[in-house]
């Protein structure tokens, strides 16, 4: 049985960039697309999240423009990102898709949702929130900080941003680890230092852009973050679940930027009840 262990990595031509991805699931109904994070690669997606969804639904997750194995430069604004993930999406021949966004996918699939609104039936937006949300501008602060923490310990830096410091911060900070590694072949390539920064600016500038009319998202969306989110207000998710006119909001306790990982075991049989409708 195929599973985000043992997936295979594909490859589709879009408009002459090579986009890399991966599926895997029922291959009929709605496909749940999944957007990543913030340096993020493919190998950077939870197992329990990614196969907990697999199991009922047709999961595409892939690299966007100029991450990992994907071709080209990333785009320096969310608007471009989501035009590119709007292209592979059609380039599959999707007509109707879910999104999970997390963190800067989240970003991403508002964007999918605005441009493209009948292209999206469901969204699940996740340790995000929305453009022009303020705090969002001191990113460069806070992810260098948690760079430094990390050299001086060893450590990747989403042990400071995802997790909270307390022990059971750092117990569910370990698992996950653990649970990342579990992929030892066909591996996707790391990101780049030019695609962080050009991510990191796309970050900045969205949290000083305009905020979009999130009133016209009408498709159904499940919010979800932790109750102390470093990276991304948890308020700043609930203000923009009551921005969204179909929006139900989930806070995980003593949770971060990656509660949705830490609270795998709760958060999946809720996606997946979402998604059901």
């Amino acid at each position: 049985m195929t599973t985000w262990k043992n997936a295979p990595t594909q490859i589709l031509d879009v408009d002459g960039v090579s986009f890399a991805y991966r599926e895997l699931g029922p291959p009929s109904g709605v496909p749940v697309v999944f957007l990543h994070h913030f340096t993020a690669v493919l190998d950077d997606w939870d197992p329990r999240v990614i196969d907990g969804i697999a199991e009922q639904h047709h999961v595409i997750a892939f690299d966007n423009r100029g991450v990992g194995a994907t071709g080209s430069s990333v785009p320096t604004d969310v608007e471009q990102m989501g035009t590119d993930a709007i292209a592979f999406i059609r380039a599959l021949g999707c007509e109707k898709v879910d999104l999970f966004g997390f963190s800067l996918g989240g970003a991403v699939a508002q964007m999918v949702a605005l441009q493209a609104p009948d292209l999206v039936r469901r969204m699940v937006l996740a340790g995000t929130g929305s453009r022009g949300g303020g705090g969002i501008a001191k990113m460069p602060f806070i992810v260098g900080g948690a760079y430094l923490k990390a050299f001086l310990t060893r450590k990747d830096a989403r042990h400071f941003l995802f997790f909270p410091r307390n022990a059971g911060g750092k117990k569910a900070a370990n698992e996950y680890f653990e649970r990342l590694a579990e992929r030892t072949g066909d591996r996707d390539l790391p990101i780049s230092l030019r695609a962080r920064v050009a991510q990191l600016r796309a970050i900045t500038s969205g949290g000083l852009h305009a905020p979009d009319d999130l009133s016209v998202i009408t498709a159904p969306v499940l919010v979800a973050n932790g109750d102390d989110d470093l990276m991304v207000s948890s308020a700043h998710s609930a203000a923009m679940a009551a921005r969204l006119p179909n929006a139900t909001l989930k806070i995980y306790p003593n949770s971060g930027h990656g509660g949705v990982f830490q609270y795998h075991h709760e958060f999946v049989p809720a996606t997946l009840k979402f998604l059901a409708g």
